[in-house]
């Protein structure tokens, strides 16, 4: 039944034609509407959801519903999109806006409620339809450059409210907001032989020499090949007023003039995000930082963006016959480049030999697999890569060698590690950690005993770390003993050098007050409320634990007047 499906849809070219509401919403910002980034751009480890909107450079812009509904959802968060709120919609669509300075109104007042009910900075709300209604065009929030955001903006997202998955913006008559009368640019165009194949005498992958015609198109080298080969690109997009390099819209591939590989970034479900690391050259990415985007399947993934033919996208070269390969790129508007590609038969002794294959072992995807070596190892269940490979396994110097960061992983495997060299009163004290040189970064892990166990998604080298450093607290402008009626916010850095920080508090005058955490700087804020601040004295505590129990406390006191 699986193979069944499975050929079903890969011989499918169809996609949905879903006709979504144009006239419903208006644009969440009241400035012109400029991209730095757009639907389905290449991201790590994701496609980006929505769309990345300007805001000049600044925090601090007004935030505007995009339809009438109702405030369903909000996140506060560290990384991810920061502080966000989600807005359903009657239509059957939720909107998302990410990264916010601050949420205004009965939003903030809601938010603020929870973090002293909760007693934490990061929290998650889920609301009913009568809680937060509201209406299209009402202020909700001011932009900003919370969260892993790299810069100021609004990240700005529309769902499907059943399914959530996300849809690409441009579909609900966001298009007529955007000017774009250029092509995509195709950059680079690769040819990859498959199964011991050869192309132009090399059984590795070759980069294509393009020509630029008369008509704009391009017309690549001539390939010689024997055997199942490949091919990937290396595309973007411009519009007209942005200037930044976006993710194309649709991509179309024809051998012989029948199209035998196509996607186009309509929508899809967040469970399909990480494959993006089997749609791109993941070991290419990784050594040079460039995404190439593969136009073929060498093992079935189910990315619903893809719809391919029986074979995959991969071209088979026979004796006797030329080939013509085509490959058409455009964007939401019709703005269209494309390549041509003569490949021809050749038998020719490879002068490229493929790269050595060193490792002693051979990882099966769909095989549940574990490694040992003295007292560690690691358990590969089924599915945790996309694509069978050479694994390079071993122990030594008190560190387990998990192959290299160039072989993506889909989903957790597990590394365990049976401690004979720590006391049991430093095992508290412990975790696993992935090296990178002589600094580690920190795994969620799990102590029986002596044996220690954690889940990861990077290959790499792992070993157990040992940290009795408590985590540092220091503030810029000492408040000891002063007067600071006039401050409006008080600040602390708060960071750790080996485990990472677990959890933060603030107390004033022995009862719990909020301090917002921007992970950039690390920094933590308190505003200061007339409502909680004591007049006169005040005493201020702050506690900071690591991932591995270790605390470190700062206590001063400092006065303060409220009347005016």
């Amino acid at each position: 039944m699986k193979l069944t499906l499975l050929s079903v849809f890969f011989c499918s070219f169809i996609f949905a034609q879903t006709q979504y509401p144009k006239g419903d919403f208006s644009p969440p910002l009241d400035i012109p509407m400029q991209l730095s980034g757009n639907f389905g751009e290449l991201r790590p480890n994701h496609f980006h959801a929505g769309f990345d909107l300007k805001t000049n450079q600044r925090e601090g812009l007004n935030v505007y519903a995009i339809g009438d509904g109702y405030v369903s959802r909000i996140k506060i968060s560290t990384f991810g999109n920061g502080k966000c709120i989600y807005i359903t919609h009657p239509n059957g669509y939720t909107s998302v806006y990410g990264h916010l300075q601050t949420p205004l109104g009965e939003i903030q007042n809601y938010v603020t409620k929870t973090h002293y009910k909760e007693q934490a900075y990061e929290i998650e709300i889920f609301l009913k339809p009568n809680e937060l209604p509201i209406t299209k065009g009402q202020l909700i929030a001011l932009s900003g450059n919370t969260g892993s955001s790299e810069g100021p903006h609004l990240h700005f997202e529309i769902r499907d409210s059943k399914t959530e998955f996300v849809i690409n913006p441009i579909f609900f008559g966001f298009d007529k907001d955007i000017k774009d009368t250029k092509k995509p640019t195709i950059s680079s165009v690769y040819v990859y032989p498959l199964d011991n194949s050869t192309v132009n005498q090399s059984k590795q992958p070759l980069l294509l020499n393009l020509a630029l015609q008369k008509d704009g198109t391009y017309l690549a080298s001539k390939v010689k090949a024997n055997g199942k080969i490949g091919f990937g690109i290396s595309a973007v997009d411009f519009d007209d007023v942005s200037f930044n390099k976006n993710g194309v819209f649709n991509v179309s591939t024809f051998f012989n003039g029948n199209q035998n590989y196509n996607y186009q970034f309509n929508t899809y479900s967040f469970d399909e995000m990480r494959y993006i690391n089997a749609f791109i050259d993941y070991p290419k990415y990784k050594k040079s930082g460039q995404r190439v985007q593969k136009l073929f399947m060498k093992t079935p993934f189910a990315l619903s963006i893809i719809k391919t033919d029986s074979l995959r996208g991969i071209i088979s070269v026979e004796p006797n016959l030329a080939s013509t390969y085509r490959i058409e790129v455009s964007d939401y508007f019709g703005n269209l480049n494309s390549v041509t590609i003569p490949i021809e038969y050749d038998s020719a002794t490879p002068i490229v030999s493929a790269e050595p294959v060193t490792s002693k072992y051979f990882i099966k995807a769909n095989k549940d697999a574990i490694f040992e070596k003295e007292n560690m190892s690691v358990f590969f269940p089924a599915g945790t890569f996309y694509d069978d490979f050479n694994l390079n396994f071993d122990v030594k110097n008190n560190r387990i060698y998990i192959h290299d960061d160039t072989v993506p992983v889909n989903s957790n495997f597990t590394i365990t590690i049976k401690d004979s060299l720590y006391p049991e009163s430093l095992r508290d004290k412990l975790f696993i950690g992935r090296f990178n040189g002589n600094s580690a970064s920190h795994n969620g892990t799990l102590r029986k005993g002596d044996v220690f166990t954690a889940k990861a998604k990077i290959l790499g080298q792992y070993g157990l770390v040992l940290d009795t450093i408590a985590p540092k607290i220091t503030i810029a402008k000492p408040i000891e003993g002063k007067w600071i009626s006039d401050v409006k916010k008080i600040q602390f850095t708060i960071s750790d050098s080996s485990s990472g920080i677990k959890s933060y508090n603030g107390y004033l005058n022995g009862k719990w007050i909020l301090f917002e955490y921007d992970n950039k700087t690390k920094k933590i804020t308190h505003t200061f409320d007339d409502t909680i601040v004591a007049e006169g004295a005040n005493d201020l505590k702050i506690e900071v634990i690591d991932n591995v129990g270790n605390s470190a406390i700062f206590e001063t006191h400092f006065f303060r007047s409220q009347q005016k």
